[in-house]
C-alpha cells in the first residue's frame, strides 16, 4: 500500500490538475499566447527595420531575404551537434521542401511589398489576407471548426485591417499607381503564401520539424536568392552600420517569429494563429511613426484599436474555453 501511494505521488498529474483549479492554458491556449507575443510583436519590426536599410543604403529585398537565409542555414551546427537529420526523415523530404519554397515565396513578396508601399500597409494586407485565406481553407478542409466567437474575433480584425488599407487605396498617386499596386499585389501573394506555408507546416509530424522547417527554409532560400540577386536586383555592398544593424535585427526577430508562429499553428487553429499574429500590424505602426516618421492616420489608429479589441476577444473566448475545459475533466 505504502508503495502504491509513493508510485502515485511520483507520477506526473494531468494538466488540468497540476494547475490547481484549471487556471493553466490548455495546448491551445498556449499557441495562441505564443503567436501574440512571440509570433507578432517581433514581426512587427521586420518591415521596418527594412525599410530603413533600403532608405539608407539601397539594399534590395532580395539581398536582405539571402542573409535571413544564411543565418538559418547556420542552424545546421546546433542540428548536428543535437544529432538531427538536416532535413529530417526521408519520407517527409517532401512536405518539408514545399513548405520551404511556399515560405521563400512568401518572405520575399513581403520583404519586396516593404519597399514600394509604407510598411504598415504592407504588413496589413499580408495578415488580412493570411487570415480569411486559413479560413477559408479551414472550411474548405474541414480540419476544424471555428465557433461563433471565433468567427467575431476574425470579422473584427478583418474590419480593422480593411479600415486601415480602404483609405490607403482611395488615395493612391498617379505618379506612383503601378509600383503602389505592385506592392499591394505583393502584399497579397505574400499572405497567401504564409497560409499556405502555414498548413503545410501543421502537417508535418517528425521531431525536430521546427529545426527542419528552419533549415530548410535556409537551404532553399539561400539557392534561390543568390543568383536571382545579380540578375532582377541591383546588389548594394555597404559598411554602414545602421544598414547592418537593421539587416541584422530583422533577420534575429524574423527567426524568432518563424518559430513561434509555426510552434502555435501546431496547438491552435491556423484561422486564430493569424488572427493573433496581427498584433504585428500595430507594432509596425507605432514604429512606422515614431521612427520612420511616415503619417498614421485616424484610419489607421481606429482599424488598429479594431485590431486590439478583436484580439482580446479571441484571447478571452479561448482562456474561458480552456478553463471551463479544465475544470470539466478535473471533475471527471
Amino acid at each position: 500500500m505504502q508503495q502504491t501511494v509513493e508510485h502515485q505521488k511520483g507520477r506526473r498529474a494531468p494538466a488540468a490538475t497540476r494547475c490547481g483549479s484549471g487556471s493553466c492554458l490548455s495546448d491551445s491556449g498556449r499557441g495562441l499566447v505564443v503567436a501574440l507575443f512571440g509570433g507578432g510583436v517581433p514581426a512587427g519590426f521586420v518591415a521596418p527595420f527594412a525599410r530603413i536599410a533600403h532608405q539608407a543604403s539601397r539594399m534590395p529585398s532580395l539581398e536582405i531575404l539571402l542573409f535571413r537565409c544564411l543565418l538559418h542555414v547556420g542552424l545546421a551546427f546546433t542540428m548536428k551537434c543535437q544529432g538531427l537529420p538536416l532535413f529530417g526523415p526521408r519520407s517527409a523530404w517532401r512536405p518539408i521542401f514545399a513548405h520551404a519554397v511556399v515560405n521563400v515565396l512568401s518572405v520575399g513578396c513581403a520583404y519586396s511589398s516593404f519597399m514600394l508601399i509604407p510598411a504598415g500597409s504592407a504588413t496589413t494586407v499580408r495578415k488580412g489576407t493570411s487570415t480569411l485565406c486559413s479560413a477559408l481553407m479551414s472550411a474548405a478542409l474541414g480540419t476544424q471548426r471555428l465557433s461563433c466567437w471565433d468567427w467575431l474575433g476574425l470579422l473584427g480584425s478583418t474590419a480593422g485591417l480593411s479600415l486601415i488599407v480602404a483609405p490607403d487605396l482611395a488615395g493612391l498617386r498617379r505618379g506612383k499607381l503601378l509600383a503602389e499596386l505592385l506592392g499591394y499585389v505583393l502584399a497579397v501573394l505574400g499572405g497567401l503564401a504564409l497560409s499556405v506555408a502555414l498548413f503545410l507546416f501543421r502537417a508535418l509530424s517528425h521531431p525536430a520539424k521546427l529545426l527542419t522547417a528552419a533549415f530548410t527554409f535556409g537551404v532553399v532560400g539561400s539557392l534561390l536568392c543568390a543568383p536571382l540577386v545579380p540578375l532582377l536586383q541591383e546588389p548594394v555592398v555597404t559598411t554602414d552600420p545602421l544598414t547592418w544593424s537593421c539587416v541584422v535585427g530583422l533577420t534575429l526577430l524574423a527567426l524568432v517569429s518563424f518559430f513561434c508562429a509555426n510552434y502555435a499553428v501546431t496547438k491552435a487553429h491556423p484561422a486564430l494563429v493569424c488572427a493573433l499574429l496581427h498584433s504585428e500590424v500595430v507594432v509596425t505602426m507605432t514604429v512606422q511613426y515614431f521612427v520612420l516618421n511616415e503619417p498614421v492616420d485616424a484610419y489607421d489608429l481606429g482599424g488598429a484599436g479594431v485590431i486590439i479589441g478583436s484580439i482580446a476577444v479571441l484571447t478571452a473566448h479561448n482562456i474561458v474555453q480552456d478553463r471551463e475545459e479544465g475544470s470539466a475533466k478535473q471533475g471527471h
